[in-house]
């Protein structure tokens, strides 16, 4: 079972867990947003450190028997910072109460600081004195799980980006402007390749396009730091320190500027960076038109002022911004709200100068609710440059408001291979044909790797586990639990029907489980030497549906022989009178059932991933039969520059691509989506209860 399927429920608790002291106490979330991010900061950082530290060791020149000392360029090079003992959070952990913490973390802090130029009076120091030291220390010890002393990967760094979305869905700083969600900023850097030259981010805000273009050219195992050069802008001194201390936790150097992009250019980087990655602060009205009307950053002239003065929309000012500071090879990618694609008046005439550039690349339009602090679709713009000349007078409309998963019940986003999914089709657009046959591939490996995992696989500490004959040796365990009461009972009392009825099923499943173990068999030794031509892919596709089939039948079969196991024991104890015999040890019913329960789970959630992986190939072969770029009725197409003429000079891409037939669920799942509803109920329940307390809080100021 992948460690990543159960952060979610390790990051929910954390941040929970630190709210509650917040809430426990008396700072507003705005006060106690930097601390926190401080503390999550040096955890973060310390995970990194660790993770880079034994191999850095381990190569370490040595001369005359004596090893030279560790040093910053180390874990530089390595995409992680260096920390000295005080700075090492295992070393605040252990304080005490006796201990002063608020004076331990500064000292902290300001040992990185001495050792990264880039955060001198950066990191959040003075801000600890004006919290508890209990608070502190109860903060710390959140910080620090046990399980998150074992796993591997970057997990803390997923913490990191949740505490930013945690706080930018209280709008703890900024009105949560700070935070781009990743998935966004994940699927713009892998569309755009930056893997050389000068990033510029004009509306920077925490960092996080910088982040995940480094993490762009470490998929490449290369350093981001000898690659890429971050140059960013911000107008919040606050959120400039949220962005250093992002790029200094990932080893990453940048130059970020305070200024109001608006009006300032002190990086002049005009016509000069290879990439522009943004996520600018939508529809803004209040911009001088009289102080930007010469800004050579504007070659497509002001879209339009108002009575007052000011630009009407600052959409096309950003625009147009991002457009100039490219390099005659440069590529941009950016978030826009949605209106601007499609926008009328002086916005129309700067957009038809922008498309007869032919530098527009592709536009993909995301629906509404993957923001944590606006519920408003956007869309992600691509421009490049360098178009090659077959597509200068085109562009690639996607449109990817069909999707999305759902992450509760306000926010979207994508899942990995969603996202993956997307890409394919751009490099279809591309000519990158191996890309695409290599996700394909990769997708078919994935089934039959997870139904091997349905037997045999490793957990996320690394121990073996065996989720389909474990569910059934706790099937057998449970009815043993239950074996001695049945046997004081006549062959036809109340339990014989439930009992039949069960090991009838068993019997079944049995069956059905050793062929399913013999198909994979089957199809593991048919992958061997595979052709992964597109014809023989398509062909493996439609080889493993069965299989596919089969993992959705067993699923089936588990949940009932987990009711049947139940029935028969509410059976005995309802009808049987169970409880009042000695040879029933209700003690050891209910741990085995419990225990058989979670098997189910583990045995449920891993045969899931067979079906999954063959649909993400299902998706890419029913769509793209040719391994080649086509249109697709509610999903893509690559428009000419005449339809787009013809269109008002609209980049609207459901404009263009019409309307996706609707698609019959045959993996509708009635349980799973009762979880959901249960989830959403809960947090429907959250937020009551938090607006009551604050309601109860707002009376009591009132002094009612």
């Amino acid at each position: 079972m992948a460690q990543l399927e159960h952060i979610e429920a390790i990051e929910k608790r954390l941040w929970t867990a630190a709210d509650t002291m917040r809430a426990n106490s008396n700072y507003a979330s705005n006060e106690y947003f930097l601390p926190v991010m401080g503390l999550v900061f040096l955890r973060h950082a310390y995970s990194r450190f660790l993770a880079v530290k034994d191999d850095i060791v381990a190569n370490l020149p040595s001369r005359g028997g004596k090893t030279r000392p560790l040093t910053k360029e180390d874990f530089s090079q390595k995409s992680s910072i260096y920390l000295q003992s005080k700075a090492q959070f295992d070393s605040l952990v252990a304080l005490t109460d006796s201990d002063d913490r608020a004076k331990s973390i500064i000292e902290a802090m300001e040992s990185i600081e001495s050792d990264y130029d880039s955060l001198r009076g950066v990191l959040p120091k003075n801000e600890y004195q004006e919290l508890d030291n209990e608070v502190l220390g109860q903060l710390l010890r959140t910080l620090n799980p046990d399980e998150l002393k074992r796993v591997k990967g970057d997990v803390f760094g997923r913490i990191y980006e949740y505490f930013l979305t945690q706080f930018a869905d209280q709008k703890a700083h900024d009105g949560g402007e700070f935070f781009t969600p990743i998935s966004l900023v994940s699927l713009i850097a892998n569309i755009l390749e930056p893997n050389h030259g000068t990033v510029i981010d004009p509306a920077c805000g925490s960092g996080g396009m910088f982040v995940q273009g480094a993490r762009f050219v470490e998929q490449l195992h290369q350093n981001p730091n000898e690659k890429l050069t971050f140059r960013g802008l911000e107008k919040n001194a606050t959120t400039i320190r949220l962005a250093k201390m992002n790029l200094a936790v990932h080893g990453l150097e940048g130059d970020i500027q305070k200024a109001i992009t608006y009006y300032e250019d002190p990086h002049e980087l005009l016509g000069k960076a290879e990439y522009v990655m943004a996520n600018p602060p939508f529809n803004v009205d209040e911009i001088d038109a009289e102080k930007v009307k010469t800004d050579p950053r504007l070659p497509f002239g002001l879209p339009g002022v108002n009575k007052k003065g000011k630009v009407s929309n600052g959409n096309y000012i950003w625009i147009s911004y991002f457009y100039s500071y490219l390099s005659e090879t440069g590529r941009a990618g950016f978030v826009m709200s949605s209106q601007a694609s499609s926008a009328g008046g002086g916005e129309a005439k700067v957009r038809q100068k922008l498309v007869e550039t032919g530098d527009v690349d592709a536009m993909v339009a995301i629906r509404s609710n993957f923001f944590y602090t606006r519920t408003v679709p956007c869309e992600l713009w691509f421009l490049n440059r360098n178009k090659p000349e077959e597509h200068k007078d085109k562009v690639l409309m996607i449109d990817a408001r069909n999707v999305y998963r759902k992450v509760t019940r306000k926010i979207y986003d994508f899942s990995p291979e969603q996202q993956q999914n997307l890409l394919a089709i751009v490099w279809l657009y591309r000519g990158q044909e191996e890309n695409y046959l290599d996700l394909v591939a990769g997708y078919c490996q994935r089934v039959l790797s997870e139904g091997e995992g349905c037997f045999t696989g490793h957990g996320d500490n690394g121990e073996v586990i065996e989720p389909l004959p474990s569910f059934v040796a706790a099937l057998d365990t449970l009815q043993s639990a239950m074996t001695p009461f049945v046997k004081t009972l006549a062959n036809d009392a109340e339990h014989a029907a439930p009992l039949k009825e069960y090991e009838t099923a068993l019997a079944a499943f049995h069956k059905d489980v050793d062929g399913f173990k013999g198909s994979i068999i089957e199809q593991v030794e048919a992958w061997q030497g595979q052709d992964v031509s597109n014809a023989k892919l398509n062909a493996t596709v439609e080889r493993l549906a069965p299989l596919a089939d089969a993992s959705r039948d067993l699923i089936k079969q588990i949940d009932l022989l987990y009711k049947l196991a139940c029935k028969l024991i509410e059976t005995c104890e309802a009808e049987c009178a169970a409880r009042d015999c000695d040879s029933w040890v209700n003690r050891d019913i209910i741990r085995t059932r419990k225990a058989a329960d979670e098997a189910r789970k583990v045995a449920v959630d891993e045969l899931k991933l067979v079906r999954y992986f063959h649909r993400q190939a299902c998706w890419m072969t029913e769509r793209f039969p040719e391994a080649k770029l086509r249109d697709v009725e509610g999903l893509v197409k690559l428009v000419d520059r005449s339809e787009i003429e013809a269109n008002d000079w609209s980049l609207t891409p459901g404009r263009y691509v019409g309307v996706a037939p609707e698609e019959v669920d045959a993996d509708f799942d009635f349980e799973e989506t009762m979880r959901d509803i249960h989830v959403e109920l809960n947090d429907l329940n959250d937020e009551a209860v938090k607006l009551a307390a604050t309601i109860k809080k707002n009376f009591e100021g009132l002094g009612i």
